[in-house]
């Protein structure tokens, strides 16, 4: 193998033609099994490693030893995992965001590399056992917990002395920040859905608190909340940090204005409003109804009379609020893994803040909206990528975007 790709799969050179191999990290010599091939490219995955990588260690998740497609970087070195994550990154920006000048990309290696999710989402097979799923697959294999579970959170829930669940449904389980769990069961959403909607809380009342900047939030255990334990508070000092670089003097009136676009409960609102360090007004765009009502809450009990109307709530989708909103000085936004994808950015850039902080879950996507940043008049001022998902191929990239 001689690279890796966006995905996580390793990239060999075959009689002309590249062939993206699954379960490959560079430097391994390994026989596939061919899946798919084209003219120009292949899909493998491996049959068996003839001579392994320096990087290549025992797979540390039992539950990926069993199949699950939880830790594909399980049997990763972790010493390896960053570079290879800053390598991706840097060609996703070359290839897809145009990016001719990449800007020295920070790496943040979040703590701990084990024991990091605070939330996971599990199937439930037919005989009512819960478990991850097969990589690829809806099959659900029962028995094995996975690495990533803080410690704690799966005891009882996965292998032989959990209960039976509703076959077929889908388990929620969640510690938070007062180190309460929370069991709960939903419908299974279709594929590439996500069902909100509680059927049965089993452990814990079903509403998680999580605290950020100050703020104490109770949402629904279903709903978004950042994975790893340190992610929040990570991700809100470097939007302290990049909004405090200068001062921001609004363009009309006399508070700077903010947008916080897919913002959950609004929990980079505390960063936004501490980094604008003068008076602002945050408007807070999220299409969950129960997201924006919690953060509605949230606020309420830490904003004097005085401040009440400095974070305004907009439960509806970005797309649909953006004419509605005044026009931004600063804007902070997190799309889903599809990315915030070209409309909204270009209506962004059309509003011409000063700063735009860009967070994105997917190096290919995180890419794309980079370029039509740059084809919408900002450039990509600076890059961290936060190592926010251990032993898997996934990565966090934020960005800093300012007019070019």
């Amino acid at each position: 193998m001689e690279r890796i790709a966006h995905g996580g799969e390793g990239i060999a050179l075959h009689q002309g033609k590249v062939v993206f191999v699954k379960g490959a990290f560079p430097g391994d010599e390994v026989q596939v099994d061919i899946l798919e091939s084209k003219k120009s490219f292949a899909r493998a995955v491996v049959h068996e490693v003839v001579h392994a990588s320096p990087m290549r260690v025992a797979q540390r998740c039992p539950a990926a030893a069993a199949g699950a497609g939880c830790c594909d970087f399980g049997e990763l070195d972790p010493a390896a995992e960053i570079s290879l994550k800053k390598d991706i990154l840097i060609d996703q920006l070359r290839r897809l965001g145009k990016v001719e000048n990449t800007p020295p990309i920070q790496v943040v290696d979040l703590q701990p590399n084990a024991r990091w999710r605070t939330r996971v989402r599990l199937g439930v097979d037919s005989t009512g056992r819960a478990g991850f799923r097969r990589a690829q697959s809806n099959e659900v294999i029962s028995g094995e917990v996975c690495v990533q579970a803080v410690e704690g959170l799966l005891d009882g829930v996965v292998g032989p002395q959990a209960p039976a669940f509703t076959p077929g449904a889908e388990v929620v389980a969640v510690r938070d920040d007062e180190g309460n769990r929370h069991v709960v069961e939903v419908r299974r959403a279709p594929r590439g859905r996500r069902n909100e909607k509680v059927t049965n809380v089993i452990e814990g009342s079903g509403l998680a608190t999580q605290e950020v900047g100050g703020v104490k939030f109770q949402l629904p255990a279903v709903a978004f909340w950042q994975a790893h334990l340190a992610a929040p508070e990570a991700y809100s000092e470097v939007i302290r940090r990049w909004l405090s670089l200068a001062p921001i003097t609004p363009r009309s009136g006399v508070k700077v204005v903010g947008w916080d676009l897919y913002g959950g409960v609004g929990a980079f609102v505390p960063a936004i409003m501490e980094g604008i360090g003068v008076p602002a007004v945050v408007h807070s765009v999220e299409a969950s109804h129960q997201a924006a009502n919690a953060g509605r809450a949230a606020f309420k009990e830490v904003l004097s009379d005085d401040d009440a109307h400095a974070v305004v709530f907009h439960p509806t989708s970005v797309e649909r609020a953006l004419d509605q909103l005044p026009e931004p000085d600063v804007v902070v936004l997190d799309p889903p893994r599809i990315g915030a994808g070209a409309t909204v950015v270009e209506a962004v850039a059309a509003a011409a803040p000063a700063k735009v902080i860009h967070i994105g879950c997917d190096p290919a996507t995180f890419a794309r909206d980079t370029a039509t940043w740059t084809r919408s008049g900002y450039r990509l001022a600076e890059v961290v990528l936060f190592n926010a998902f251990p032993g898997t191929h996934h990565m966090e990239a934020v960005g800093l975007f300012e007019p070019a």
